[in-house]
C-alpha cells in the first residue's frame, strides 16, 4: 500500500535528512561504534541542519512545528541507515516535550537555544539498579534545603549519559507520598557531586553512549525544578505515549530496511542452480514477513496522525512493532545463512541493535499490562 500521510514538504525534509546522514553520520559510524560514543560535532551539525527542536518555538531556535511526521521521518531515516549512535530521537521526542511544556520562561531561555543548536545535549535519568519499569521503586532522593534540593542516588542504563549536558533526574522529594512524591530536577554538567560512571558495554547500539550516573549531595537549585513538586509521575505518564510511538516508528523502519536487503539477497544468492528466494519455504517466509510489516506499517502510520494518541494505542504500537522487528531480523538473518552471522553484513548488526527494542521504553510485558488494565476486566 502506498503511504499517504506525507506531503511534498515532508518528502523534501526526508531528502534533507538523507543527505545529512550520508554526509555527517554514515562515514563516521564505525569509528563511533569502536569508541562507544559519537562526536559532539554531529550534534552541532544536526542543529545547523534544523534537525533538533521541532517542538521548540522559533524564538528559541526551534521549528515551532507540532507535527509528529517530521519526528517520524528523522527517526525512520536514522533507523534505515542503522545509525544508532546519535540519539536525536531521545533528544527531540522524549526530552523535548518536558522542556517545552514544563520549563518556565527563565528555564526555556537558558536551555532551549542550546537544545536546538546541538550545544546542549540532553538525557533523562529514570532507571536505577533496583528500579526499572516500576517507578514506585525509585530510591533517588531530593531533599529541599532552602533554595536548593540536595540530590542523592544512582541511575543506570542512561542513554546520552556520557555526552549529556542537561539530565532530567527523576527523584523522590517526599518519600512518604508514593507516586505523588516524585519530582523532576534538571541537573547540569559540572554540578559538584554529579559524576558519571562507566560507559556501559552493550551487545548492540555500541555507538550510543549509555552510562551510570551518580549523585552525591548534589545541590540542585530549586529554580531547576521542572513543573511542580510532586507531579513528576504524572508528567512521566503524560509523555510516555510519544516515547513509545517513537520506538515503534524506529522498529518498523529498521525491520523494513532489513527485509528489503534480505529480499535482494534472496534474489541474487543462488543454491542448487536457482535464487534461494524461489524455494517455496523461503518464499513463504518472505510472504509472511511482508504481510506482517504491512500490518504494522498501517497501524503506526495511523498512530502518527491521531490527534491525541492514547496510552493504550501507544503501548500496542510499541510492543507489537518491536516484537515484529525481532522476528523479522531473526528470520532475515537465517535467510542469509552463514553470511548473516558475520558483522560485516548489515543484517548481523541489525540483529544485535534490535534486541533492546522490546526492553527500553517499557518492556513488552509492561506494555501488555498497560493494555490489559484498560480492558476493565
Amino acid at each position: 500500500m502506498r503511504r499517504d500521510i506525507f506531503t511534498a514538504e515532508h518528502e523534501a525534509f526526508r531528502d534533507l535528512v538523507r543527505t545529512f546522514i550520508a554526509k555527517e553520520v554514515t562515514p563516521h559510524h564505525a569509528r563511533w561504534e569502536a569508541a562507544g560514543v559519537v562526536d559532539r560535532d554531529v550534534w552541532l551539525a544536526a542543529g545547523r541542519a534544523g534537525l533538533l527542536g521541532f517542538f521548540v518555538d522559533e524564538a528559541h531556535g526551534g521549528a515551532g512545528v507540532r507535527d509528529l511526521r517530521y519526528h517520524a521521518i528523522l527517526t525512520e531515516e536514522m533507523a534505515r541507515a542503522g545509525a544508532t549512535g546519535p540519539a536525536f530521537g531521545l533528544h527531540n521526542d522524549i526530552i523535548g516535550p518536558y522542556l517545552t511544556t514544563l520549563a518556565d520562561a527563565a528555564q526555556q531561555e537558558r536551555w532551549l537555544p542550546g537544545f536546538c543548536s546541538g550545544e546542549l545535549i540532553t538525557a533523562i535519568a529514570m532507571t536505577e539498579p533496583g528500579a526499572g519499569s516500576d517507578l514506585q521503586g525509585l530510591r533517588t532522593t531530593a531533599v529541599r534545603d532552602g533554595e536548593h534540593y540536595v540530590l542523592n542516588g544512582q541511575k543506570t542504563f542512561i542513554s546520552n549519559g556520557i555526552l549529556a549536558d542537561l539530565v532530567i533526574v527523576v527523584a523522590r522529594t517526599d518519600p512518604s507520598a508514593g507516586h505523588r512524591g516524585i519530582s523532576l530536577l534538571a541537573v547540569e554538567r559540572g554540578m559538584p557531586g554529579f559524576e558519571r560512571g562507566r560507559n556501559l558495554e552493550k551487545i548492540g547500539q555500541k555507538a550510543q553512549d549509555t552510562a551510570e550516573l551518580f549523585f552525591t549531595d548534589v545541590r540542585v537549585p530549586a529554580a531547576n525544578l521542572l513543573g511542580e513538586e510532586g507531579k513528576g509521575f504524572q508528567y512521566l505518564m503524560r509523555n510516555l505515549p510519544l516515547e513509545r510511538l517513537s520506538i515503534a516508528v524506529a522498529a518498523m523502519a529498521a525491520a523494513e530496511a532489513v527485509f528489503e536487503l534480505t529480499l535482494e539477497h534472496c534474489r541474487t544468492r543462488t543454491a542448487f542452480g536457482q535464487p534461494i528466494g524461489r524455494f517455496q519455504h523461503n518464499r513463504f517466509v518472505l510472504a509472511e514477513l511482508r504481510t506482517e510489516l504491512q500490518l504494522g506499517r498501517v497501524f503506526v502510520d495511523r498512530c502518527l496522525t491521531e490527534a491525541q494518541l492514547s496510552v493504550e494505542d501507544a503501548a500496542m504500537a510499541k510492543w507489537w512493532c518491536t516484537e515484529l522487528q525481532l522476528r523479522v531480523v531473526d528470520r532475515c538473518l537465517q535467510l542469509h545463512g552463514g553470511y548473516g552471522y558475520m558483522l560485516e553484513y548489515p543484517v548481523a548488526r541489525a540483529y544485535l541493535d534490535a534486541r533492546v527494542q522490546t526492553i527500553y521504553g517499557g518492556t513488552t510485558e509492561i506494555m501488555k499490562e498497560v493494555i490489559g488494565r484498560s480492558l476493565e476486566l
